[in-house]
């Protein structure tokens, strides 16, 4: 089958042909991929930013965010079956371990990350767990929502978060509308009443940000600038800042848009938050980690998905245009979120 492979940090990855997933486990189920989002973490995985944490066997199979048709199942999988139309949740968790027995399963301490430490979704077929696996709704398909198991459920888990902070005549700042800010944008709209503002470099994202349920946009120029705007909208600051981007100065940014006892949620990565300890006592601000979300998160996601009150905004690339989708990403010409469809599932 084919692949989308990382032989070398700092390398372009490769189309190779790789040997079929094989079922090993009783848990094991192998799917068909719809479609296999492109994410910010794929850059930072290819410049080798996760070797650290990760460890991964050199060359392995790009792509944690996927979604698609069930193959085969190992003979314990009774959740679904072949056939059925899944998403996976990035991580392959055990069940068994603390963080699973309270429901944090993506902290899982035996869990392996597909796409990250062991072969991802941009490819053919994945192979994954029976605990990762949602089933999808009727009148989802899998290049409609794959972006949505890694973008998506940051996102939300964020936001689902920060709900108790975001009671009605708070003020919510979402600095970032691309892959996973638009999602922010609506999850916030869906389930908060905050009064929501974005901050975006890109014009074209502040009009999709409007249309999903900004109530105010301001176009990044310079920081002076940009802060003045959001203490005025925001009538002294924000009540949570959402960093999508988390690097290029906006990490920097984002503690400026505070008001006291605010809280910066921060969700993109790549750069460092720099805060004198002094104002966070004397401001008593807190800035707050996001990984991705538990499996719950996935599934309540895509609840409001099948709702119609999530939708994912896409630019479709064939898996053998891997290359020019990352490119593109990395160079801002995405609006919303690049997703690669493999040849069988385009003609499915």
């Amino acid at each position: 089958m084919k692949a989308v492979r990382l032989r070398g940090y700092g390398e372009a990855p490769t189309i190779d042909d790789v040997p079929e997933p094989k079922i090993s486990g009783a848990w094991d189920v192998i799917v068909d991929v719809g479609a296999a989002g492109v994410c910010r973490t794929d850059l930072h995985v290819i410049e080798g930013q996760w070797e650290q944490i990760q460890h991964p066997d050199l060359p392995y199979t790009l792509g944690h965010e996927n979604a698609g048709w069930v193959r085969e199942v190992g003979s314990a999988v009774t959740n679904v079956v072949p056939g059925d139309a899944v998403i996976m949740h990035p991580l392959t968790s055990c069940g068994l371990c603390a963080p699973c027995r309270i429901g944090e399963d993506s902290h899982c301490e035996n869990a392996t990350f597909p796409g990250l430490n062991v072969d991802g979704g941009m490819a053919d077929q994945l192979l994954t767990n029976a605990r990762a696996v949602v089933k999808l709704d009727d009148g989802l398909a899998p290049a409609d929502v794959a972006a949505l198991a890694d973008a998506g459920l940051t996102a939300f888990h964020a936001v689902r978060k920060a709900v108790p902070e975001l009671f009605p005549g708070t003020h919510a700042v979402v600095i970032g509308a691309g892959g996973l800010g638009h999602i922010g944008i609506q999850t916030l709209a869906a389930m908060t009443a905050a009064t929501i503002t974005v901050i975006d470099r890109s014009e074209e994202a502040l009009e999709l940000a409007t249309t999903l349920g900004a109530h105010h946009t301001v176009l990044s120029t310079d920081d002076e600038s940009v802060a003045a705007k959001v203490q005025d909208i925001t009538g002294g600051g924000a009540h949570v800042v959402f960093d999508f981007v988390g690097e290029q100065g906006a990490e920097l940014l984002a503690p400026r848009l505070l008001r006291n006892r605010g809280s910066h949620y921060v969700i993109g990565y790549g750069g460092a938050v720099h805060i004198p300890t002094i104002e966070v006592i004397s401001r008593e601000i807190n800035v707050i980690g996001n990984l991705v979300g538990t499996y719950t998160d996935l599934v309540e996601l895509m609840t409001l998905t099948a709702q119609g009150r999530v939708t994912l905004h896409t630019q479709t690339y064939p898996l053998d245009a891997a290359g020019d989708a990352l490119n593109d990403l990395d160079h801002g010409r995405l609006v919303g979120r690049g997703i690669l469809v493999p040849a069988a599932a385009r003609s499915r």
